[in-house]
């Protein structure tokens, strides 16, 4: 059987498998038959969209597929992936679904699936609608004419969310701070600037004319460039920079330097713990984060965990130890006391309390450790081969390994939601790394790029 789910929901390019129409509306269907959908109020779904032009073919498959089995389908429009993950608790939703690709192009789109809990689904239960969606003989002709789901478009579904992101901070007027908004022509184009704007800010918008083409082009998180020049053109306070589906989030200073995820977990847990608010000492990160936000955590007796890549991996974590706070490089941030998944919203004004409280310049907050030099580097591969039939590759990893010894770390691997293999490379001097990189690139491209 193909493999449908990715390490964050199903993705692909779209019109092509398994981002297809067909594929789509089979998922709805499958979406019935494993919840059980009896007819029409037996059983409720929530979706939601970013602005990518595919969202409307997808929309109207999945929503096909899901009353065609007697679920009924709550509509919200471009919102947000986290606000979705929010309504689907709030309204009592058996699953809840976004139509995105988060941080790719346009041109690729996915589906991002929530639970009544308002957590992603297991892995079991993914396992379970993949069979279901990929089968052969799913049907809906036992729905008959009266049993048919209802569709309905929730005009309020943005306010709903707009009153619970403002309740995350008990809606501290941030007035005197001057923002620069990035909202990647994705889903907080309108939404974002409003929030900000209604707890005082002075709001500078920009990238919120979504066309369906240009999500993510040059902008937003992957492209924090583009709101540091506009911060510093502005004479700003801060940047504040979204992906395509809003849950993460990056920032600059002042003087137009980025401040990534690690920052903003180091930065937040600091003050967590200072509130006496940070649950169990505890900061969940991913294999990503570097050396230097380990130590200076340690420093201050807060103990790191670490989990694979992947947001999901991080809340995993935090659910099972009971950490309240975790999160990725990238600009994933978990505030488990209010949300449960990546809301930039959410972690955007957490930033901005904390600069207005304690009267602070982002790059003062962002000071609380010292990097150690890293190197990312992605490369397009074919083919997955499996990293272990790798001999070149694997001997080169394991000498740099000794070369670098406590001060360095090295991770190579595939990228779950893209045909694209990742490395790092951490050291104490930022030589060591290029010479490192330099090399296990060119390997690579020898085993693995064709």
């Amino acid at each position: 059987m193909d493999k449908l789910f990715g390490t964050d929901g199903i993705r692909g390019q779209a019109n092509r498998h398994p981002i297809t129409p067909e594929i789509v509306l089979q998922l709805g269907k499958a979406l019935g038959q494993v919840y059980g959908a009896s007819g029409h109020g037996s059983r409720r779904a929530v979706i939601g969209k970013d602005t990518r032009l595919s969202g409307y073919m997808l929309e109207t498959a999945l929503t096909s597929g899901l009353v065609s089995m007697g679920m009924d389908v709550f509509l919200v429009g471009p919102i947000p992936t986290p606000a979705v993950a929010h309504l689907t608790r709030s309204m009592a939703a058996d699953i809840g679904m976004v139509l995105t690709a988060s941080h790719n192009p346009y041109d690729d789109n996915g589906i991002k699936l929530f639970g009544r809990d308002g957590f992603k689904l297991s892995d079991t239960m993914e396992e379970q609608i993949a069979r279901a969606t990929l089968s052969k003989e799913l049907l809906s002709d036992h729905i008959r004419s009266d049993k048919i789901g209802k569709a309905y478009r929730i005009d309020d579904a943005r306010g709903r969310y707009i009153e619970f992101v403002k309740h995350t901070i008990d809606s501290q007027d941030l007035s005197g701070i001057h923002a620069v908004v990035d909202c990647a022509n994705g889903a907080a184009y309108f939404i974002g600037p409003i929030i900000l704007n209604e707890l005082g800010a002075k709001v500078t918008k920009v990238f919120v004319e979504p066309d369906g083409y240009n999500i993510n082009n040059k902008c937003g998180a992957l492209h924090p460039e583009s709101v540091a020049k506009l911060v510093k053109k502005h004479h700003a306070d801060v940047g504040i920079a979204f992906d395509g589906d809003a849950d993460r989030v990056i920032f600059c200073d002042a003087a137009g330097r980025v401040v990534d995820g690690d920052r903003i977990l180091a930065m937040c847990a600091l003050d967590l713990q200072k509130r006496h608010i940070l649950a169990k000492n505890a900061l969940v990160v991913t294999t990503m984060s570097n050396l230097g936000l380990h130590r200076a955590m340690a420093s201050h007796g807060i103990r790191v965990h670490a989990t694979d890549v992947g947001d999901r991996y991080v809340i995993e974590h935090m659910r099972k130890i009971g950490a309240s706070l975790g999160g990725e490089k990238s600009g994933h941030v978990i505030f488990m006391d209010h949300a449960t998944t990546g809301d930039g919203i959410v972690t955007a004004l957490q930033v901005l309390r904390m600069m207005k409280l304690k009267n602070a310049p982002l790059a003062d907050l962002a000071s609380c450790f010292t990097e150690f030099p890293q190197l990312m580097t992605s490369l397009k591969v074919a083919v997955k081969r499996p990293l272990e039939e790798l001999p070149l590759l694997q001997k080169a990893m394991s000498r740099c390994r000794d070369d670098l010894g406590k001060d360095g770390r090295i991770i190579v691997r595939y990228s779950g939601t893209e045909d694209k293999l990742r490395l790092l490379v951490e050291a104490s001097e930022m030589k060591a790394a290029r010479a490192w990189m330099k090399r296990l690139v060119t390997i690579a491209r020898k085993e693995i790029v064709l």
